[in-house]
């Protein structure tokens, strides 16, 4: 670019630049605060701006003449670039100056005189070497942050943008990259060239990933402009929103913390320094929100609940943070437990944000469930069925109302409000409401028996297990009129098993519907190892051992008085009573004495009431003793 002939130099002292041309200065240019003493010769046969400018502030007595450049793009130090070129110094484009260059001299029109002036020669820089190289173009993009009017205006931003957009949907071993920018090499069977000459290897096929952190350079501005021209140029949305996502966890460090099991940093094509654009992390968030697809998936559900945190945080717009959690409500599903149990950042006394997961569950409830899904590829989506999804958010939400139940702020209402949010149909069982009741009423013992009763409201015991009702009925920390029921239901669950094991055979044959719950849940319990045998034998043993229980219990109180008359009369006459007399006390009558009778006479007598007596305990003793068999069967 040097002119033929010795080029000038420049220096400086203070604010004021000179050049040692040999001749005294004729005019000064003020850009900024700084003052350029040059000649008009050099500027006016090269920037059409400055020759009208002076033109009409031309002195008549010949004195010097001031040029004022306001809003010149790049400050004093593009002009010195301009001013070197104007004296013939070499001047070297490169991609970080080029845009800055271009705009510049478009703004001193610098397009007249010569066909090498430096507007032809920074257009034609610019499209044969920036738009052709990946690395090129994002410095060029970064260097036009400070003048992105005037860069849009000479569309020098959207042809950097097509440029980027078409090369991240090619294979980037079109570019005539270094062969280390690939990745991998494999071998042997590859036709690679490098400076003619075969290297015997393959490229393997490059990931989609691999241009996240080199646009991720850019300020949220031009980034923002990137995603919508290579959502324009057919780019995929998960790799729109895998690029999104990687520019936000660069510039929130708090959202790395509930994104655990990431994949690692993608890899850099460029391999060049830059630094990062500075950003606003309220204003970044919030533009981020706007960028993100309608998608959803199980790591972009994660996310989306990570960035909700941080919105919470940085207190956002109240629209931006409903639209985030329609945005998590839809895709409900895929959420799991911990990344839902979000910290209440307000001053409310609860510990977890309540009516924020209240408010998802409602989007959930209302979405049409009509969201695309990612592939599964890039973010591991589970497909089920409407139903199965219902089931899904349920248990999910039954899990969170369980682990919030030990809040102790937590109020009743809330924890009803939060069950009953879910229509009955999404639960087969409600055994993991029972759970988060019992978990509330460990942590609120002061709770009194009607407020408990409100809570317990939320459980349909017909929907409770067999353990949850063997656990419910033994728990000391419900109701009565809780306990009742529970047993009732059971006592129900019961006939029902012994109905559906009486009749399994005409239930097999019987159509499937709303009447065949019961069978259904009878089958369960036949299905139990023989469970039904059992109750049955255990039925009936119960019977026989109540009636001995009740005969054993009779015995024992007769036994018992005459136990207690005994005492009583061994301790008034324990000196003085025979054994004739006590036997009278009592009611018995003894055989009378060899010596009263004549020994050849035998008197026929009854058997003694004692020996009766003794006879049923002992034969009782031995009807008791095989109650005691039965037992261990039950």
């Amino acid at each position: 670019m040097a002119r033929a002939g010795k080029p000038c130099e420049f220096y400086c002292e203070g604010k004021h630049w000179y050049c040692n041309a040999g001749l005294p200065s004729d005019v000064t240019v003020e850009v900024d605060n700084a003052v350029f003493h040059l000649h008009k010769f050099p500027l006016m046969s090269k920037c059409g701006k400055i020759e009208k400018m002076l033109e009409e502030s031309q002195d008549k007595d010949g004195g010097i003449s001031n040029v004022e450049l306001k809003g010149f793009p790049g400050g004093p130090e593009v002009f010195l670039v301009v001013a070197k070129f104007c004296y013939g110094s070499r001047v070297e484009l490169t991609a970080k100056n080029i845009a800055i260059t271009y705009c510049a001299a478009d703004f001193l029109e610098m397009s007249e005189y010569e066909e090498d002036n430096l507007l032809a020669k920074a257009e034609q820089f610019f499209h044969k070497t920036v738009l052709h190289n990946w690395k090129e173009c994002i410095l060029c993009l970064q260097s036009s942050e400070l003048i992105t009017e005037r860069a849009e205006k000479l569309e020098i931003v959207s042809k950097c943008m097509n440029a980027i957009s078409t090369m991240a949907c090619t294979d980037p071993s079109l570019f005539g990259w270094p062969m280390k920018m690939y990745g991998s090499l494999q071998s042997p069977g590859g036709s690679i060239l490098w400076n003619g000459i075969n290297t015997g290897a393959k490229i393997r096929s490059f990931e989609s990933d691999w241009w996240f952190e080199d646009v991720s350079y850019l300020n949220i501005y031009l980034f923002e402009k990137l995603v919508h021209t290579m959502k324009a140029r057919g780019m995929r949305s998960e790799n729109l929103a895998g690029a999104i996502m990687y520019y936000a966890r660069k510039y929130l460090p708090g959202l790395g913390r509930w994104q655990g099991g990431q994949v690692g940093k993608p890899r850099t094509v460029a391999s060049f320094s830059m630094t990062p654009a500075a950003v606003d992390q309220r204003v970044l968030l919030e533009r981020i929100e706007k960028l993100l697809p309608d998608k959803k998936g199980k790591s972009f559900c994660r996310f989306l609940l990570g960035l909700l945190r941080v919105a919470m945080i940085l207190g956002v717009s109240q629209s931006c943070q409903e639209s985030l959690e329609r945005r998590i409500g839809l895709q409900l599903e895929f959420a799991s437990l911990d990344s839902l149990l979000i910290p209440n950042y307000s001053d409310s006394d609860t510990l977890y944000n309540t009516d924020c997961v209240e408010r998802i569950i409602q989007h959930f409830l209302s979405s049409e469930q009509n969201v695309a899904l990612f592939s599964p590829s890039s973010f591991d989506i589970e497909t089920s069925s409407s139903s199965g999804t219902l089931r899904k958010v349920s248990k999910l939400i039954d899990n969170y109302v369980a682990e919030i139940a030990s809040d102790v702020n937590l109020k009743p209402e809330k924890l009803r409000s939060l069950a009953a949010e879910l229509p009955e149909s999404s639960r087969s069982l409600h055994d993991g409401l029972y759970r988060a009741v019992d978990i509330y009423f460990k942590e609120h013992p002061w709770l009194s028996a009607n407020q408990k009763e409100q809570v317990c409201n939320i459980i349909d015991y017909k929907k409770l297990s067999i353990d949850a009702c063997a656990h419910a009925s033994q728990n000391e920390r419900l109701p009565l009129r809780v306990v009742l029921q529970v047993l009732f239901f059971e006592q129900l669950q019961l006939r029902t098993a012994l109905a559906g094991c009486l009749h399994v055979d005409d239930s097999e044959s019987a159509p499937t519907g709303p009447d065949a719950v019961p069978t259904e849940m009878a089958n369960q319990i036949v299905q139990r190892d023989g469970w039904v045998t059992v109750v049955r034998e255990n039925q009936v043993l119960k019977v026989d051992l109540e009636k001995m229980r009740s005969r054993v219990a009779e015995l024992e109180q007769e036994f018992s008085e005459i136990k207690r008359e005994m005492q009583k009369v061994a301790k008034s006459h324990s000196s003085l009573s025979s054994p004739r007399l006590m036997a009278r006390r009592i009611g018995c009558k003894l055989l009378p004495r060899a010596s009263d009778t004549q020994p050849d006479v035998i008197e026929s007598v009854n058997p003694s009431p004692r020996a009766s007596i003794d006879q049923g305990y002992h034969s009782q003793r031995s009807s008791h003793r095989k109650s005691f068999s039965i037992l261990p069967i039950l």
